[in-house]
């Protein structure tokens, strides 16, 4: 077999293992293992199984990946996100859909904090969704409302997504932060307006309340949150001033989050310990896949294979344009079966030197590719974020109302992609200001 042959046989397997449930870090490793020992001998493929580990380890920014998580959890399990979908919810009463936009607004706040649009799904869906069927929501409205605008948590910062892009395709973590604020911002009031105009046009999909919240109810409900918009604020707004880099503010924001959680009266060694622990099982989990994302980038350029995929791909239209339609439909297929750090790391070494070719500004593609992969996690048949909203809701809520719920989301993604495609300006306008 040619080197191009061993290596498109390895991709297809790779495929096909992870279509199998297999581990996708495992299975990158083994198989670039593989590949590596085929083509060019054991010897080598052991020195680049032990040179990547050391040299991915190495790069400064990996370490924002703990220290985010870490202020993810301590929120979470610190109380301070709790009351986020009751104190949005009295502030949107009178809102057509208010309960729907109140899940979207706390689903936007919790990923600002988490990160982790699984960990978002999962929360809000014992919160939001049994309020929304209580008060006589359509089913398929309120599970798709939390299940879609569980997504936000990959694009809006502080993302582990976007820190993961950021060191594979070189650029500037706190720009890609910044980049996302506006089209995370976009996407969460595209699904509002959605939603209201639905209820507009179809009362019978969520009652609407007419009583107006009090003076004294509002203040009570922004006195219940506020430590969580403080949190976010601190750090962004450490970042986005340039006082603090992407690792320090994960740092802070781990501290200030326990610092927050103490004045809450709920810290305690439960609430560090889970926390610890489950950011070193968080980050555990993408350095393996990022270490064997970063050894099959390796096998892929020592086989040719990138370069052939963009040969073909030029072939077929060579604007940026045409590059961005082709490349979305790769990641919304793939979106529908696999999780989206694996998608993303096993495609970035394909789709990089085409994309170079064609001078795309790797910020903005970065942008694309993240809402894309939101996409992804929304669609049938293996739409991640639906099977969590399922999950909690078995026996309630069939997998295919939530699906079928999703649907108006995935249309309003698409609306929203298409902004964001047609005005790169929208997510590089801020990254602009501190160049």
């Amino acid at each position: 077999m040619s080197m191009l042959e061993i290596g498109f046989a390895s991709a297809g397997l790779v495929l096909a293992l992870i279509a199998l449930r297999a581990p996708i870090g495992i299975v990158l490793l083994v198989v670039s293992f593989g590949g590596v020992w085929a083509a060019l001998g054991l010897q080598v493929a052991w020195g680049i199984a032990r040179a990547i580990p050391f040299d991915f380890i190495a790069n400064w920014s990996f370490s924002a990946v703990p220290m985010f998580l870490l202020m993810g959890y301590v929120a979470s399990n610190g109380g301070l996100t709790d009351g986020l979908f009751a104190a949005l919810k009295i502030i949107l009463r009178r809102v057509p859909g208010g309960l729907g936009c109140a899940g979207v607004g706390a689903c936007a706040m919790f990923s600002a904090a988490s990160g982790s649009s699984v960990a978002t799904s999962a929360a809000m869906s014992r919160i939001a969704v049994p309020e929304m069927l209580k008060q006589g929501y359509d089913k398929a409205l309120a599970t798709g409302t939390i299940a879609s605008a569980g997504t936000l948590g990959s694009l809006i910062p502080p993302s582990i997504l976007m820190i993961v892009y950021a060191i594979f395709a070189n650029v500037s973590v706190g720009k890609l932060f910044l980049a996302g604020f506006l089209p995370g911002a976009l996407s969460a009031a595209m699904y509002m307006t959605m939603i209201m105009l639905r209820v507009k046009a179809n009362p019978d999909l969520a009652p609407r309340s007419e009583e107006r919240a009090t003076r004294a109810e509002t203040l009570a409900a922004i006195k219940q949150v506020w430590p969580l918009p403080a949190l976010i604020l601190g750090v962004l707004g450490g970042i986005f001033a340039g006082v603090m880099t992407p690792t320090e503010a994960g740092a802070v924001g781990a501290s200030l989050a326990m610092v927050l959680a103490a004045f809450k009266r709920r810290l305690n060694w439960t609430v560090v310990r889970t926390a610890v622990r489950d950011a070193a099982i968080g980050t555990s989990t993408v350095f393996i896949i990022a270490v064997g994302a970063t050894m099959f980038t390796s096998f892929m350029g020592l086989t040719g294979v990138p370069r052939a995929v963009a040969s073909f791909m030029m072939g077929m239209g060579d604007s940026p344009v045409q590059l961005i339609l082709m490349i979305a439909v790769v990641y919304i297929v793939l979106g529908m079966f696999i999780e989206s750090i694996g998608i993303m790391l096993l495609t970035l070494p394909i789709f990089f030197p085409l994309l170079q070719a064609a001078n795309v500004d790797m910020i903005w593609f970065g942008i694309i590719v993240i809402k894309l992969l939101e996409i992804g996690m929304i669609t049938p048949p293996v739409g991640l974020n639906c099977y969590v909203i399922g999950s909690a809701l078995r026996g309630i809520v069939p997998i295919s109302t939530v699906f079928r719920g999703a649907l108006w989301f995935i249309a309003t993604d698409l609306i929203t992609l298409t902004l964001l495609v047609s005005f790169p300006a929208i997510a590089l306008w801020l990254p602009s200001l501190i160049d």
